[in-house]
């Protein structure tokens, strides 16, 4: 018998969205999403990373057309969320990407559970290492130094993937 309780069921509930509603998610929402990802754990406990929450409209669209380039696209890699998370960490940091990966796993399982839809968007690396992207770093009152690790769209669903892909048969090992 499968053990099972809320979190795993949130484990395996969670999806991708790419689809979002134009409505701003509300502010306790966005709080509880943030907390979380702050009780990620981090290497040596540190709390290394940086996590920036955007809803300016303005703002927003500068950091899709900043992605957007990185990526060779014209279109919205951010999929027109309402909420952006990015994350960003220590470059001189051996554990920058594991533990701001952890950050953002972390904040997708809590909006899923709340009700809310995410998508982890990539290219805030190339996208921060931009004379731009500096600016706003250092706009935002961040320290020199910091690495894009990665970003949430973030807000409510306008619909949901039709399939679910089965887990491969193989995909992990005991070994006793």
């Amino acid at each position: 018998m499968m053990m099972d309780n809320e979190v795993l069921k949130a484990i395996r509930e969670r999806r991708s969205i790419r689809r979002f509603k134009k409505e701003q998610i509300k502010d306790e929402e966005l709080k509880a999403v943030l907390d979380a990802g702050t009780w990620a754990p981090t290497g040596m406990g540190k709390q290394d990373p940086w996590i920036v929450a955007v809803q300016n409209e303005e703002l927003i669209g500068q950091l899709a057309r900043m992605n957007a380039k990185a990526m060779g696209v014209t279109s919205n890699p951010y999929y027109d969320a309402p909420t952006l998370v990015l994350v960003l960490a220590p470059a001189d940091w051996v554990n920058s990407i594991k533990d701001g990966s952890l950050v953002l796993g972390s904040m997708m399982l809590a909006a899923h559970s709340i009700g809310l839809a995410s998508c982890w968007i990539n290219r805030e690396d190339a996208m921060f290492k931009t004379e731009e992207g500096k600016a706003l770093l250092k706009q935002w009152g961040l320290p020199d130094g910091l690495i894009g690790i990665g970003a949430l769209s973030l807000g409510y669903a306008a619909s949901f993937p039709h399939t679910i892909k089965p887990r491969k048969s193989d995909y992990y090992r005991i070994i006793k």
